[in-house]
């Protein structure tokens, strides 16, 4: 059979050395190895007609020098034909196009971090072996399947009448190159070297058969190359950085160190103790609808779930790591976790306490906070929309492009220090990029006073500032809407007389553009442009508008408010004509198109304001 596409060019990349460190592919095995025994041992508590054998479950690492083989074998739940095909054979994931050719661009260390995070362990096999084989037979079920393959584009799949229950991974090794860091995966103490380093913590026990010649008489059974203890449960004193490093590459299938590591334990009424990680690179999934998320459950140290949903909310759908419950059935099910008392008092915590570090971050290791930031504070922000109780949190954890630095966010509480005495709100405007806000007609004015604006440039910006009323006592206000008061006293008299000059200009362009404005008004928001659209305080933006559109779905029409800039000569000029009996409801229209380009809005008519546009440059020459 043909490895999907995408496979075959993954596999390509793997076998042409991707990685200088080889050893991560007995990590890889050994992790999935664990997964499989797993979910065995979950597969039997929940059926007990399973027939399946759970009485010494293990991975055991076979080298033979002599025939340059390593098989890595465990007796977990196996796979079935099809589960050989479908988890093998092809990646059936969104956005493996776009990752391949990032792959192809990046260089060593960039290719490393972009395939752990895509999550495709069994095929780092082929970094040390010529041809691997995979054996295996599913718990329970009669007959087990052979798959081979040389990577190079295809496999063969057969059946195999006496396959023993698991799954036992044979790979026919390279031979060894000091220099391109190959070593001799055959021999015993490099294996026991690569599992202590990378899968000690691993709680079931990889052995390897004893190695030597047996004194006559004597018996020594295989040896027993790992630990076996749940970092969870050791003293954070007694777990080095290094172990903490290579538990977050188990659960998480990174490749990368955690940016932070969070320990939680919790004792009386309900006992658990939980291990959290904060990645210093957003999961290639993050923003994809079929995202994983949630963490690893475990009661009493028996595995029960991978991405446990229930005990973290989706937008913190970054964090990675193990929940270790004292009190839970072991036959529970995702269904029943959504409704568990202990479970929804763990996941408050977990919440309370991943929030609190990243807020800690900021202040204590600003470096830290701005990857975090840069990776998943967007993610973090969709929290404002979802967790009502932890707002004011996501809030102050939260940090902002704003117009007072062009480089570093800044947080709400450092933007309240700053704000002009007076000042009763905290600005903002939404758009789709930073150099579109701040090219914006409505940024005139607080510009030219000097005021501070935040620059809002993610799509869930755009949502959550309506469901958010403000931070600390401070309201959040959109320059984009409403009336704008930065006027001192002086200008407010100046702005009433204005008020009654323009009156007879502001109702007649009303009249013109009844089909698309609800009001002309003067502006306190202008400074160089003649003209600005504006909504009302519950509008919904443009850039809102075009994400629906964006999704298929319209929109219903919103008027807006025009407002006029009195000091501009094309203002006064229209004032002018207008007292003089000219009818320029062409100039009118031209105006109003000009305002909507402006904050990148798309004209009804294109034809029409061409044709208007042509006509006054004609008369202009």
């Amino acid at each position: 059979m043909e490895f999907q596409a995408e496979a075959r060019q993954l596999l390509r990349l793997m076998i042409h050395s991707i990685y200088s460190n080889k050893d991560v592919f007995l990590r890889e095995l050994i992790s999935n190895a664990s997964d499989a025994l797993d979910k065995l041992r979950l597969a039997a508590y929940q059926d007990k007609d399973l027939g399946a054998d759970t009485e010494d479950l293990h991975v055991e690492l076979v080298p033979d020098a002599e025939g340059r083989t390593l098989t890595v074998r465990d007796n977990g739940i196996g796979m079935t034909r099809d589960e050989v095909v479908d988890l093998i054979g092809t990646i059936a994931r969104s956005g493996t196009a776009e990752l391949l050719a990032k792959l192809r661009e990046a260089g060593d260390d960039a290719r490393q971090e972009l395939i752990g995070q895509f999550g495709v362990g069994f095929y780092s096999s082929f970094m040390v072996a010529d041809r691997v084989e995979l054996v295996t037979c599913k718990a329970g079920a009669g007959e087990g399947v052979r798959w081979t393959s040389t990577g190079e584009g295809t496999y063969t799949i057969e059946p195999v009448a006496d396959a023993p229950q698991g799954t036992a991974v044979i790979l026919h090794l390279k031979a060894s190159d000091a220099e391109d860091q190959l070593h001799d995966y055959a021999d015993p103490s490099v294996l026991r070297r690569i599992v202590k380093t990378y899968s000690d913590f691993i709680t079931w026990p990889v052995r390897m058969p004893a190695q030597g010649v047996e004194e006559p008489g004597s018996e020594s059974g295989p040896e027993t190359l790992n630990s076996m203890k749940a970092l969870w449960a050791r003293p954070q004193k007694d777990v080095s950085d290094e172990e903490y490093a290579e538990f977050y590459r188990h659960v998480s299938h990174d490749w990368q160190e955690p940016l932070e590591t969070i320990r939680l334990a919790a004792e009386g009424t309900f006992e658990y103790q939980a291990l959290l990680f904060l990645p210093k690179v957003a999961p290639m999934d993050l923003y994809m609808r079929e995202a994983r998320r949630g963490v690893q459950l475990y009661v009493r140290r028996v595995f029960i779930m991978d991405d446990c949903e229930a005990l973290v909310p989706e937008y913190l759908r970054f964090v990675k790591g193990v929940v270790d419950a004292a009190d839970l059935s072991l036959n529970v099910s995702r269904e029943i976790l959504q409704q568990d008392r202990q479970i929804s008092a763990i996941r408050r915590r977990l919440v309370k306490k991943v929030l609190s570090v990243i807020g800690a971050l900021r202040d204590t290791e600003p470096e830290k906070y701005a990857t975090f930031w840069e990776q998943c504070g967007r993610a973090l922000k969709e929290g404002l929309l979802s967790d009502a109780d932890n707002r004011d949190t996501i809030l102050g954890a939260s940090a902002f492009a704003t117009t007072h630095d062009a480089d570093a966010p800044t947080s709400l509480a450092a933007y309240k220090e700053r704000m002009h005495e007076g000042q009763d709100a905290i600005y903002y405007m939404t758009g789709d990029s930073r150099t579109a806000i701040e090219a914006s007609p409505h940024m005139e004015a607080f510009r030219d006073k000097g005021y501070e604006v935040l620059l809002l440039t993610d799509p869930v910006d755009e949502v959550w500032v309506d469901a958010v009323d403000g931070f600390d006592g401070t309201p959040l206000r959109s320059i984009a809407k409403g009336q704008v008061d930065l006027q001192t006293e002086e200008e407010k008299e100046e702005a009433a007389a204005k008020q009654t000059e323009f009156a007879d200009l502001c109702t007649w362009m009303g009249e013109v553009l009844t089909e698309d404005v609800k009001e002309v008004r003067l502006s306190t928001r202008l400074t160089t442009s003649p003209a600005v659209l504006v909504g009302d305080e519950f509008d919904m933006t443009p850039t809102l508008e075009k994400m629906y559109r964006a999704m298929g779905q319209e929109p219903p029409k919103v008027k807006r408010i025009l407002e006029l800039n009195p000091s501009h000569p094309l203002v006064t000029g229209l004032r002018d004509a207008r007292a003089a009996g000219k009818d320029e409801s062409g100039t009118v229209e031209l105006l109003h198109g000009m305002a909507l380009l402006a904050e990148g809005g798309e004209l009804a008519d294109p034809s029409r304001f061409v044709g208007l546009l042509a006509e006054r440059l004609q008369h202009s020459l």
